[in-house]
């Protein structure tokens, strides 16, 4: 694939893949999991293919036969490829054998071997925006978490180009297209997912509407921790035929499955005792255009301060959720890549809230606040001092994320960073 654009996941690949027997890549449809896979694969079984799954239902043996690295892509059509990958694990093949791609958990009903100690899974999201050439990353989330590291750099990105990424995607067949076309990508994507993901998960859709207005009010909800009976009340307000409890937990299990839920969990510090934190998680779909095409607002809306449907299930503006889930999107790719966790602050009443807490296994901690504001003033960083005086040694570095132009350290300790600049 001579245009292959490299992502942050293959600096994990190259260290991990050629030393283990089987790894695994799961991630939403349409991320680059294919795409990437495909670099390190000298032959392919792709159970998108009806001849490809005939021949492994024949002989499931083949798979070891398959000049290696095999990448096994869409396993979870052929869920017992998985437990016959594992014992071939167990019987010692050698090192990089098996590379195994899936957009879904296996279907209800399929039983599955976890894996555990014989495949090692790596999650692929949608374009971080370091990984989108807009701009050089000159501050390491990486480096951050060490602590001491410098906040610089220029980017001559502003509000406007990230409002375009928020919309353009981060699926990269879809972001290089016009406008137009990606508005109507977008769409059909959703459609496929309703008419075609969901039935292939054992779930038939019997009121595709009725899907379509809850998977709007989750999108609503962006970047919030509304909760999940408020998101089904907004659903189909007023129609007495809105969706059941149980139809509405059945459609979180199932968006879920196929990695289009994201959510950021809330953080529990170790080291400090926090009172009246709440649990509830902060709702992000996997990528902030698809949340932007179910509202129903394009670029110029957003830049006119369009506040799409259902804005009542949300604190703030519809456009600083999405420049929030934009960045929490890239965060989590920069935090997986240095073996950390991404989680939010937020005690009750919200009195004390962090948007991003990133923590380490040796217990640092980097905590992010995002502002759409291109200067922060001095309200905008008074959650990062608090939480900086609770955790002491552990607060390692805290920073605003902004859409402005400069990365710079301010009097007080905390870095501003433009969100283009941050990288992994």
């Amino acid at each position: 694939m001579r245009n292959y654009l490299r992502r942050i996941i293959d600096d994990e690949l190259d260290e991990f893949q050629p030393q283990l027997a089987a790894t695994h890549i799961y991630g939403a449809k349409g991320v680059g999991k294919t795409a990437t896979a495909l670099q390190r694969a000298s032959s392919v079984l792709s159970f998108d293919q009806s001849r490809d799954r005939e021949l492994f239902q024949a002989d499931p043996d083949m798979i070891e036969s398959r000049p290696p690295p095999l990448l096994i892509d869409e396993w979870q059509r052929e869920p017992e490829v998985w437990d016959r990958l594992r014992r071939s694990v167990d019987e010692g093949v050698s090192d990089g054998r098996y590379i195994v791609a899936g957009s879904a958990s296996p279907p209800r009903g399929a039983q599955v071997h976890s894996g555990a100690g014989r495949v090692v899974s790596f999650q692929m999201r949608p374009l971080a925006l370091a990984e989108r050439d807009l701009a050089e990353p000159t501050v390491s989330l990486g480096a951050m978490l060490q602590g001491g590291v410098k906040s610089t750099g220029r980017t001559k990105l502003r509000l406007a180009d990230y409002v375009n990424e928020i919309t353009a995607s981060g699926f990269p067949a879809i972001r290089p297209q016009p406008e137009r076309i990606r508005g109507r990508l977008l769409d059909s994507y959703i459609s496929y997912v309703v008419q075609r993901e969901f039935p292939e998960q054992g779930y038939p859709v019997r009121k595709p509407a009725a899907l379509l207005q809850w998977m709007a009010a989750y999108a609503a909800a962006t970047a919030n921790t509304t909760s999940y009976n408020r998101i089904l009340d907004a659903a189909m307000p007023g129609v007495s035929d809105k969706p059941s409890k149980p139809g509405a937990i059945a459609y979180r299990q199932v968006l879920t499955k196929l990695w289009l839920l994201d959510p950021v969990e809330a953080w529990s510090p170790t080291e400090a005792r926090i009172e009246r934190l709440t649990w509830a998680p902060k709702h992000y779909l996997v990528d902030p255009a698809l949340s932007a095409r179910l509202l129903k607002v394009d670029s110029a809306a957003l830049l006119r301060g369009s506040q799409g449907t259902r804005s009542h299930l949300r604190d703030g503006n519809l456009l600083g959720a999405l420049f929030e889930h934009l960045v929490a999107m890239s965060v989590k790719t920069y935090a997986q890549a240095n073996d950390a966790q991404v989680r939010h602050l937020r005690t009750h009443g919200g009195q004390h809230e962090v948007d991003l807490v990133v923590e380490n296994a040796a217990g640092n901690v980097v905590a992010l606040d995002v502002k759409l504001a291109a200067t922060p003033v001095a309200d905008d960083v008074k959650q990062l001092l608090w939480l900086r005086e609770r955790l002491g040694s552990s607060f390692v570095d805290g920073a605003i994320i902004t859409t402005g132009g400069e990365a710079y350290r301010r009097k007080d300790g905390i870095a501003v960073i433009p969100a283009a600049l941050l990288g992994p």
